[in-house]
């Protein structure tokens, strides 16, 4: 018996997508310039955006998982794959079974993965401690024999462009390509990519920039890539003096029409966006339609008093700008796009 259609859409610009990362591969000067696709292409479909992504050019993949190598089946001719997390101690059979390299972050990782003879990638920590071998470990003779592909590290202060941290880790990164050898080296994040030439080596990795989110290198503007719609399931009238949702937190103060529609906080629509002051909103016809009342699981409302006529069964645009919203809901924007559910009719254009 077949499903009927979901009743909230998430839109995936891939146009934008694709124009995001030739804004970032121009300002890396360059370098090659990849594309993290990890947490299911933050939040967008990781299968959909690394085909987007390799059609423009992009060759350097990176997920956290192994499980997200699978999920993305077979890799368009060129693609280079790479697994961020490494690999734990039962699932040397499958890296070396899947068409994709791990980074190896610990010592035993690196003597496990020297005896299987194949090249990898090798994560560095310069104090982001995090994952990844010490400086010490690095310079030690622990790599000796490897076949490194790509020796990484990862800022961690990137979107401070004035955090002293950014000019330790990358003098610490710069002593450790003189000493040892790989095919390309890798520092820079989307923010990274800003902070200048130095801080680029052979390739980036871009990640929440692709998809719209943080500051453009040097102060330009990404593109929108992820918008969020959803269906009215019933509109009502209100009067002055009613109050609407739980907690009772909106109460009209004139004969208000509501719209309300399927998406809620179990869709990563965030709760926190209906605490005082209110910010979510519906985009109808140009005009912005405040929510009323508390976003629930699976439902929220809108004040649709000013906007023209609408009936149940319409689809209305909420307002989904990712920094904006960030702010208002009181999360990071990597947080918006990841914890967006599996419940939207994921579209593409």
């Amino acid at each position: 018996m077949e499903t009927p259609p979901p009743t909230a859409r998430l839109t995936i610009d891939t146009g934008a997508l694709v124009a995001n990362w030739r804004t970032l591969a121009a300002a890396a000067a360059g370098a090659d310039c990849g594309a993290a696709i990890k947490a299911d292409g933050y939040g967008l479909g990781a299968p959909a955006v690394l085909a987007a992504l390799a059609r423009a050019g992009a060759r350097d993949f990176f997920v956290a998982h192994w499980q997200e190598v699978t999920a993305l089946g077979g890799l368009p001719a060129g693609v280079r794959l790479a697994v961020l997390h490494g690999f734990a101690p039962d699932q040397l059979a499958a890296a070396l079974a899947w068409p994709a390299v791990p980074v190896l972050n610990t010592a035993a990782q690196v003597q496990a993965w020297r005896a299987t003879g194949r090249p990898c990638d090798v994560m560095v920590d310069t104090g982001l401690n995090r994952l990844g071998l010490s400086p010490a470990e690095a310079v030690s003779g622990l790599l000796d024999g490897l076949t490194i592909d790509t020796l990484h590290s990862h800022l961690a202060c990137a979107e401070m462009p004035g955090d002293p941290l950014n000019e330790r880790q990358r003098a610490a990164f710069a002593d450790i390509v003189a000493r040892v050898p790989a095919r390309r080296y890798a520092l820079a994040n989307s923010g990274g990519i800003g902070l200048g030439a130095g801080y680029r080596f052979g390739l980036v990795r871009p990640g929440i920039g692709l998809f719209g989110g943080g500051d453009g290198p040097n102060g330009g503007d990404l593109r929108r890539v992820a918008g969020l719609s959803a269906q009215i399931l019933q509109i009502r009238q209100v009067e002055p003096g009613d109050s609407v949702g739980y907690g009772a937190t909106f109460t009209a103060r004139r004969p208000t029409r509501l719209a309300t529609v399927a998406i809620g906080y179990a869709d990563g629509y965030p709760r926190s966006l209906s605490d005082p002051p209110v910010s979510a909103a519906a985009m109808i016809a140009g005009i912005r339609c405040p929510l009323a009342g508390r976003i629930s699981m699976d439902l929220a409302s809108f004040d649709v008093t000013d906007a023209p006529t609408l009936a149940e069964g319409d689809w209305i645009d909420l307002d989904f700008d990712l920094a904006r919203t960030a702010v208002a809901a009181g999360r990071t924007q990597y947080e918006l796009l990841t914890g967006l559910g599996r419940r939207y009719a994921r579209v593409y254009r």
